[in-house]
């Protein structure tokens, strides 16, 4: 990755897709790379960072901490989506941290550059905005999941979001997932979220590989 230019590191970025080679020269004199450490925070929950992160690699968390510091995963992000947005627009603290689940590599773009490029591009402005959008649909969701459904409806949500396809009624979640990190994701404890797990096994509805990585079945069959 470091034998690679501004200008192609940001064709990689879909939010940048539709911009012509002068707006992409332009915006490649005001981005600088970055790498972030496992575990660091790309953004903090009640700060203002004044940019936006595009991430070129890696896997982050969007957590959200309460008064009591009870924590809540709300997403997980990857290569091609980006951070910070909301906070750049309406120009208020960060509702949420981010933090980096594996080594990151991201873009960093400055408020100033932000506000042009999205000014400047019909395209862009409408891409953030959809953006916008799903992660509002997504926020609903999970609101209704951790109202209406009980631990199991909810735990199986989150497997199938997570998992792609691979057969027929078949699915893959290829990370390893933590039973800390699934029990933030449906706001239940870790004990819980491990009985679910295991029940779901006994069943024939998931098979944890040797590598970490969870098999997962639409119906109910046995694993072959």
């Amino acid at each position: 990755m470091a034998m690679l230019s501004n200008q192609d590191l940001i064709r990689r970025v879909p939010l940048f897709a539709n911009l012509t080679q002068e707006q992409i020269d332009d915006l490649a004199a005001n981005v600088t790379k970055r790498k972030i450490k496992k575990g660091e925070d790309v953004v903090r929950q009640g700060h203002n960072s004044n940019a936006l992160f595009l991430i070129l690699s890696g896997r982050a968390h969007v957590v959200m901490t309460d008064s009591k510091g009870k924590e809540v995963i709300l997403a997980t992000l990857k290569a091609g989506d980006y951070i910070g947005e909301m906070s750049l627009i309406d120009n208020e603290a960060h509702s949420a941290t981010v933090q980096a689940e594996t080594q990151m590599d991201v873009l960093v773009l400055g408020r100033e550059d932000f506000t042009r490029c999205v000014t400047n591009n019909a395209a862009i402005a409408g891409a953030v905005m959809r953006g916008l959008v799903q992660r509002l649909r997504t926020a609903d969701q999970k609101i209704v999941s951790l109202a209406l459904m009980g631990v199991y409806g909810r735990v199986a949500n989150v497997l199938l979001d997570m998992a792609e396809p691979i057969d027929k009624g078949e699915m893959l979640i290829r990370e390893k997932v933590s039973r800390s990190d699934l029990s933030k994701m449906v706001g239940a404890s870790r004990e819980m979220v491990s009985r679910v797990m295991k029940d779901f096994e006994d069943q024939g509805f998931i098979k944890t590989n040797k590598d970490g990585g969870i098999r997962v079945w639409e119906r109910r069959s046995k694993p072959r």
